[in-house]
């Protein structure tokens, strides 16, 4: 029996939507789009290298670290390499293939930034509130499994998601994104899609309400034990640390909600949600190790160092 596609003729290429640039507006874009790549990939690679060199930073804290230029590569990876075909090119198309795959790993970015982000909520909780107990808790074994955990569940999760999409017929191959994601792509399904919207809903309050519980209940017994504890130093490095988590947590938070946000709205404009869509995958990426390596002082320090022998060795 012939496939849904090939019975009503459904191409295996799609159409993506464009920016409707002119071509030197076009070419402005490519050049930020491949300046923000190379950027995201020089930021996060260092932020990676550093941690990885230096046997003073192979603690809990910096090795769960290490997981979000991991994440924050894998996402700007899904994204720009199509992106810059398409501005350099003008080529609004992509295989069906392609795109899924893009799809999945934009998805595995997303929530790989929040679990990794709550397992380091998790360890400062550890760390500030029951010190005396952290290298009794936070042992090398128990920071793999955290890592593995974090990672197998987000995989599953999405996979799980990207199979009920697969098992769809489709009968459409007009995208009306600049790229691929979960909701695009059941625009493009002819069947009732409850179950995977439901899904979908349910994947995204498991992991709002595991990392949102874990960040707020960790940060909390942080505040509090921070405001018992007399020394003012210890004090305000704790919160220091806390802030800079904080900081890059909010930001993956309101662009990510304003994403979401902008699928509900119909009278918002097709750029101005690509925009919104994209900025999500650019922004996160490229804050994240400036943030981590300007606010905290050991890697701070170590990333000075390690620049400093580069220089030497030129």
């Amino acid at each position: 029996m012939e496939s849904f596609e090939n019975l009503y003729n459904i191409s295996s290429v799609l159409s993506l939507q464009g920016f409707d640039l002119s071509s030197e507006s076009s070419l402005t874009a490519f050049l930020f789009a491949t300046l923000s790549y190379m950027v995201i990939l020089f930021c996060n690679l260092i932020l990676l290298i550093t941690i990885i060199q230096n046997k003073s930073l192979h603690q809990p804290m910096y090795i769960l670290l290490s997981n979000l230029p991991i994440n924050d590569v894998i996402g700007s990876t899904a994204l720009f390499p199509q992106l810059l075909k398409e501005l350099l090119w003008d080529t609004r198309t992509i295989q069906f293939s392609a795109c899924v795959t893009q799809a999945f790993f934009i998805h595995l970015y997303g929530g790989g930034a929040v679990f990794i982000l709550a397992a380091m909520a998790y360890d400062r909780y550890v760390a500030i509130c029951v010190p005396l107990r952290y290298n009794t808790i936070m042992t090398n074994a128990h920071v793999m499994k955290i890592i593995c955990v974090v990672w197998i569940s987000n995989f599953i999760l999405m996979a799980v998601l990207f199979h009920l999409l697969l098992n769809l017929p489709r009968c459409k191959s007009q995208m009306t994104h600049s790229y691929c994601d979960n909701p695009s792509l059941l625009q493009l399904v002819c069947t009732d899609t409850t179950i995977n919207n439901i899904y979908g809903l349910l994947v995204t309050a498991f992991t709002q309400v595991v990392s949102l519980g874990l960040i707020f209940y960790s940060y909390l017994r942080i505040l509090v034990a921070c405001y018992k504890n007399k020394r003012s130093d210890t004090r305000s490095k704790a919160l220091q640390t806390c802030a800079t988590h904080l900081i890059v947590f909010l930001l993956l938070e309101c662009l990510g909600l304003f994403t979401i946000i902008s699928y509900r709205f119909k009278n918002l404009s097709a750029s101005s949600r690509r925009l919104i869509g994209v900025s999500t995958l650019i922004f996160p990426p490229t804050l994240n190790p400036i943030i981590y390596g300007l606010k905290t002082k050991d890697i701070r320090t170590k990333i000075v160092m390690l620049c400093q022998q580069k220089l030497l060795h030129i």
